[in-house]
């Protein structure tokens, strides 16, 4: 799926990308999907497309965004994450729960 307007260095990133994606167990469409759409992103912040959406440019870059994001990541999982696995494990009061609290309902 790389396109034509891809430099060399954006066909390599996508590679790269959707070879990883695989490896973790990702559908080839869904790899190809999300390779395709973080080029795209990282070619409209650098100012290599025509067109960006202000999304492309305003949010958090893919490479970072990764990392924020993860399970492991610094600050462990987000609230949001930790509310749906509660959601998931039907605990009950977890809208009135802090960040702390959810935690500790969702890993007993």
């Amino acid at each position: 799926m790389p396109q034509p307007a891809w430099s060399p260095k954006r066909d390599r990133q996508y590679e790269h990308i959707k070879d990883s994606l695989l490896e973790r167990g990702s559908s080839e469409d869904k790899a190809e999907e999300i390779a395709a759409r973080t080029v795209n992103k990282e070619r409209a912040r650098a100012g290599e497309a025509r067109e960006a959406s202000r999304t492309s440019i305003d949010d958090v870059s893919s490479s970072r965004r990764g990392g924020l994001r993860s399970h492991s990541g610094s600050g462990g999982r987000t609230y949001d994450q930790l509310r749906n696995e509660a959601r998931q494990k039907g605990i009950r009061g977890r809208s009135t729960m802090t960040k702390a609290e959810l935690l500790r309902a969702v890993d007993r």
